[in-house]
């Protein structure tokens, strides 16, 4: 989203910015709080997840380098309507709220980029909310697969492994369903050779099968 800057701004930016390591598991922010500042990731990734009223988590999105975090709540000045945790160790780099708006109000290219940027992001969540709704567990569990396989995956002989540090449990908050029945579920896909499962680790072996339980293909 910097890449179009003009020098001097780009300058001024990093004079602003602080950049700070963190450890898996650690909070970038909470729910409910009031948004400070812009979190871009330098390295690593990021869960950004909601609570429901009775504790249990919905992962909404997995952030990873380059993406940008907590914009929607600087630009509408409201709390965090979700909470973020680094899922691996990372390097966050931090842009104090008065610097962002500054640069909101000086560029007005950089203002319709963040602009197709929450409207991009909505659509996506509009779309995972309807796919919620219209697909089954195991739908939705070959959709999660195919979005890790194409946003972290990396390709080896006949299998591509999703590179990253995902818990049943994360996984099962991804889908939106119990931790027991993803487990379940990966094991049929499994036996089903579409994946394969080392530990934690899971490669995809069939992608087009994968795609099959979702009706991509007939």
């Amino acid at each position: 989203m910097f890449n179009d800057l003009p020098h001097e701004a780009l300058c001024t930016l990093s004079e602003k910015k602080s950049t700070l390591s963190h450890n898996k598991g650690q909070i970038l922010f909470l729910e409910g709080t009031l948004p400070m500042g812009l979190f871009c990731i330098s390295e690593g990734k990021v869960k950004i997840f909601k609570t429901d009223d009775s504790g249990r988590e919905q992962i909404v999105r997995l952030a990873k380098e380059g993406d940008f975090l907590g914009y929607r709540a600087l630009l509408s000045g409201e709390n965090y309507n979700s909470s973020a945790t680094i899922l691996e160790e990372a390097k966050v780099c931090f842009i104090p709220k008065s610097s962002f708006k500054e640069l909101i109000g000086k560029d007005t290219n950089f203002q319709n980029r963040l602009m197709q940027a929450v409207c991009h992001d909505l659509g996506i969540m509009e779309q995972k909310m309807a796919d919620m709704a219209n697909k089954t567990v195991r739908q939705r569990l070959a959709t999660t697969l195919l979005m890790l396989k194409n946003s972290y995956g990396i390709d080896g002989d006949e299998k591509t492994e999703i590179d990253i540090a995902l818990t049943r449990e994360d996984l099962a908050q991804v889908v939106g369903t119990a931790t027991e029945t993803v487990i379940r579920l990966l094991s049929e896909f499994k036996k089903d050779n579409l994946i394969d499962i080392k530990g934690k680790k899971i490669a995809v072996l069939d992608e087009e099968g994968l795609a099959r339980e979702i009706n991509l293909f007939a």
